[in-house]
């Protein structure tokens, strides 16, 4: 063991009640059991077979109420994978589930036996026909497939509100809708054909030209089967009318019966059943879906009512003015959405009885446009709306930055509301429809029933399809609140069906809590066929059991997480996994949601227990070190969780005292610190890159890998001790050069000048000179301490840069420009807390601009541009989206070569400082779906403009990246 190993008891709670009841019990503290672990591992391979307690915590969790430990996770790469496992499921008689994103609220993605990920290497994007049709994945998200599609002008129908996070496999296995798709733009309208696994292991193309021949040689008794349910139904006059009324509304309750109304051959029926199947069918492993045009023409309006009742009653004039959404959120969503960045303050003031609907067209032009406004205009002028505080104007607007603001505000509906809820209860997420022209009915019934229950919950929802959400929060632990929350759902759906004849799932699928219910809507005939579907395309019950048909009656309340309250950043958390898709260390350990997840687990259990030491165990590596510390989960997050923030005080809490004096030692010494670390650069040349590698490799194994870099051969040549000369006199701005620039050079193989004389010579181009302060060097912005939780050096690193800029800027008269966009953010934001109070009010006056911003708004418009290269791609870091400042860097770009491109798959590169040196397998999994992106064809140019994230960069690309500002000079220089 290092030397220095800290003890994993250090990150065990502090506080917590007493043990849970649906904590993991001991006797599975050892993981997957032996016999099960050695035959899957010798079928798959040990790297796709996860098997650790702490594996099988971290996906026992979904977006859902509900909670079940798998005994084993593989981690499928191909469809061979998946065919093989069923195989072994069959004849061993087992049970698999499929997961992917994990963001369905009915618990469809967890299972007690085998749970198969399929999100990890199910992640591709093809645009066909000019962008009227897309292939894609299973694992693709909503996002990245519309990003593909967005430069054709085209974008898919179904558009959920999870979008960043939920992936293709999971919106066409629920027939997600969302927003916009209504019953005409969803999964089974838009899907062109889609290729699956049938339990049998057999793989269907329902796109090839010969499906049916394939299907009926592999699948004889399938296909007649399909065919004689096909006749069945179609021969019951009454039956068939009936599925084609609960498919007139929104309906994702049970299976799409319809199918084999529409599909005229077995293959047609099967790619149908697949659309809404829940993982009961099969895997789906590629979807083709027709797109739509995406209209750019874009109003939109956030009009507020005195009730919910008279917001309903308004969405038909909107729909019946074109409105393309039209969105209804009452007053409890309203003021939880403050919390949401951007979302006006004074909402937190609105009247318990406010409702609002948020009102958007699309057109192609401004000219259709412009006949939909006069029409929303003329709706309005015969409505009562209301003004209860400041921004509630009621008015129609083309301005992106609002439209985005109130979709945001819209979106956040479960995160927002969930993370308000009182610490330590569930969340429950319902979604039922009635037919629209019943909406307003259905909202005071729905008051009428939550009051009589004691439940005060949110409701929300895409109110021009009848279609509404609610949220309701209790104490799974406590057997009366369950109780409560049972009496609620029997009395609700009995309403939904029996007075309305609704949808009891309008988008979010059956799953476990609607199953005891799905007789009661569909009734014993379509039930009973439903049942002879799954029995005859699942003869041996194989997949995701108890998901769609349970003929027990107290299903839903089976498997009731309870939530402990952990630390206070984290609480708020819903477990929904919309952090999942832009962490860099979820290919490689844990994501954000598996870090709280695991803590929570830590919290059921009682004081010492083995489940707890096995998770602490495991915790220090798979959460806290491999933890980029990005924070942009924090950006992902509708209510703005920062688990990276979580993670560094964990850092923190792990120090001895000894690593944090040697940590403030080194902030105080900054300046010899810097000098020697020029000097190992200088000498690493005489020494060569082998033996580095082997000296580094011993003091990490001797002291700790956490603490010793390892020695990579893409750290370039020191850097330059002098930096260029530049008077005070006349300059437009403060230049400081970041300690990584002040430490390492350019590139191997890249000519100078160094980027701290690339941008003092552009500046000075473009009449806009720059100074660098002659005492900059033993100065940092503090984020080395920051990122590891040294709380000691980050106060003393903090406080003196905001004092020396404080000096360097004349008192914030001049901007202070930073070349390194984390220095920059480091400066700008990540220092404030570690301020004294008068620091705080220095700092408060200072201008911190990042040099990408300097470039593109002070130089470009006074350069004149004289050579640019062919292409170049760009490298967005995590720092810029949280400055906000990707655009720039593509401006920049733009100016030195005629085609820019952004990898689909740009992320955070997890080299965060050193931590690439420290864990270099972060960040080869963190680059690796960005890196084949840019390896995949030549560039001229690697641009970005953060030194280490360059390095991390060439590491996984194997091509140089430099800063954009290099690129600026070389295109302007005469």
């Amino acid at each position: 063991m290092p030397l220095l190993e800290p003890k994993p008891g250090a990150l065990g709670p502090r506080v917590r009640k007493a043990p849970a009841p649906d904590r993991i019990p001991g006797l599975l503290a050892k993981g997957t059991p032996r016999r099960l672990r050695e035959e899957l591992t010798e079928l798959l391979g040990p790297e796709k077979v996860l098997t650790d307690l702490s594996d099988l915590v971290r996906y026992a969790s979904d977006a859902s109420p509900y909670r079940f430990l798998p005994q084993v996770v593989v981690v499928a790469e191909d469809v061979d994978d998946v065919s093989a496992v069923l195989s072994y499921a069959r004849g061993k008689g087992r049970e698999v589930v499929f997961r992917a994103a994990g963001t369905s609220l009915n618990g469809q993605a967890q299972g007690e036996d085998i749970l198969v990920d399929v999100r990890r290497h199910w992640v591709s994007t093809e645009v066909l026909a000019g962008g009227a049709r897309v292939r894609c994945g299973p694992g693709t998200t909503v996002v990245r497939a519309n990003a593909a599609l967005a430069p054709h002008g085209r974008v898919l129908g179904p558009d959920p509100a999870s979008a960043v996070a939920c992936t293709l496999g999971g919106v066409v296995a629920n027939n997600a809708s969302g927003m916009t798709a209504g019953t005409t733009r969803n999964s089974y309208r838009t899907l062109a054909s889609l290729t699956f696994v049938l339990p049998s292991g057999t793989i269907v193309d329902t796109g090839a030209p010969d499906a049916d021949a394939a299907l009926a040689r592999a699948e004889p008794r399938l296909c007649a089967g399909l065919l004689a349910l096909k006749a069945e139904i179609e021969a019951d006059a009454e039956l068939t009318a009936r599925i084609r009324a609960k498919h007139a509304l929104k309906n994702t309750n049970g299976y799409r019966l319809d199918a084999f109304l529409d599909g005229a051959t077995p293959a047609e029926i099967l790619r149908g059943l697949m659309v809404g199947s829940q993982g009961t069918f099969g895997f789906i492993s590629e979807v083709v879906f027709d797109t739509l045009p995406l209209d750019r023409a874009v109003c939109a309006g956030l009009l507020f009512f005195p009730s919910l009742t008279a917001a309903a009653a308004a969405v038909p004039h909107f729909t019946g003015a074109g409105a393309r959404a039209v969105e209804l959120m009452d007053g409890n969503t309203l003021r939880a959405s403050v919390s949401v960045p951007g979302v006006p303050a004074d909402w937190a003031e609105l009247p318990d009885g406010t409702a609002a609907l948020l009102v958007e067209f699309r057109a192609p032009d401004t000219v259709a446009l412009e006949a939909y406004e006069r029409a929303a205009r003329d709706v309005l002028d015969g409505l009562g709306t209301v003004s209860p505080v400041a921004s509630a104007d009621n008015a129609l607007t083309r301005d992106p930055g609002r439209i985005n603001g109130y979709w945001k505000a819209r979106k956040a509906f479960v995160t927002a509301v969930g993370g308000a809820r009182p610490s330590g209860t569930t969340l429950i997420t319902e979604d039922f429809a009635v037919p629209p022209d019943r909406l307003a009915e259905a909202c005071a019934e729905l008051l009428d029933l939550q009051a009589r229950h004691g439940f005060d919950t949110a409701v929300a929802g895409h109110a021009a399809h009848g279609n509404l959400h609610f949220l309701l929060a209790f104490d799974a632990g406590d057997p009366s609140d369950v109780e409560r929350y049972a009496a609620f759902m029997d009395e609700f759906c009995k309403l939904t069906v029996e007075r309305f004849d609704g949808s009891l799932k309008a988008e979010h699928a059956t799953g476990r809590n609607i199953a005891p219910f799905l007789e009661l809507e569909w009734g014993p005939r379509a039930t009973e066929l439903m049942w002879r579907t799954k029995e005859l395309i699942d003869p041996e019950g194989v997949l995701a059991p108890r998901i769609v048909l349970d003929r027990d009656p107290q299903a839903h309340l089976r498997g009731l997480k309870t939530i402990p309250a952990v630390e206070r950043i984290a609480d708020p958390c819903i477990e929904c996994g919309f952090c999942e898709a832009t962490c860099p260390s979820g290919d490689l350990t844990t994501t954000p949601r598996q870090r709280i997840v695991l803590r929570r687990e830590m919290m059921r259990q009682a004081p010492g227990s083995p489940v707890e030491a096995r998770l602490l165990a495991a915790y220090g590596y798979e959460a806290v070190d491999t933890c980029a510390g990005d924070s942009t989960c924090a950006l992902d997050c509708p209510v703005g969780i920062d688990t990276g923030a979580l993670m560094r005080e964990f850092r923190h809490t792990r120090h001895s005292a000894r690593e944090e004096r040697l940590a403030a030692l080194a902030a105080r010494n900054f300046r010899a610190v810097e000098a020697s670390a020029r000097l190992v650069l200088g000498a690493a040349g005489r020494i060569g890159d082998r033996a580095l590698e082997r000296l580094t490799g011993l003091a990490r194994r001797a002291v700790r890998p956490d603490l010793v870099p390892e020695w990579l051969p893409e750290i370039p040549a020191a850097a330059a001790r002098r930096l260029p000369r530049t008077v005070r006199a006349g300059a437009a701005a403060v230049y400081y050069p970041a300690c990584v620039n002040r430490i390492f050079g350019n590139p191997a193989g890249v000519p100078g000048p160094s980027l701290p004389e690339a941008v003092v010579a552009v500046s000075a181009r473009a009449g806009r000179p720059v100074w660098i302060p002659d005492d900059v060097a033993g100065t940092c912005c503090a984020t080395i301490w920051h990122s590891k939780g040294y709380r000691r050096g980050d106060e003393l690193m903090a406080n003196r840069i905001v004092e020396a800029a404080w000096e360097w800027t004349n008192g914030g008269r001049l901007p202070l420009v930073v070349d390194a966009s984390s220095c920059t953010l480091g400066l700008a934001r990540e220092v404030v807390p570690y301020l004294t109070g008068e620091n705080r009010q220095l700092h408060a006056a200072l201008t911190v601009v990042d040099s990408l911003v300097w470039a593109a708004d002070e130089l470009l418009p006074r350069l004149e541009v004289l050579r640019r290269v062919d292409s170049a791609v760009v490298h967005p870091t995590c720092s810029m989206r949280h400055l906000g400042d990707e655009e720039r860097l593509t401006a920049v770009a733009e100016a030195c070569a005629e085609e820019v491109v952004v990898p689909l798959d740009a992320g955070c590169c997890a080299f965060a400082g050193d931590r690439g040196m420290l864990h270099p397998e972060l960040t080869a999994s963190a680059t690796a779906r960005e890196a084949a992106e840019v390896t995949a064809r030549p560039f001229d140019a690697h641009l970005s403009a953060n030194r280490t994230c360059e390095i991390g960069m060439e590491r996984a690309t194997g091509r140089a990246y430099v800063s954009a500002l290099l690129a600026l000079e070389r295109a302007t220089r005469p």
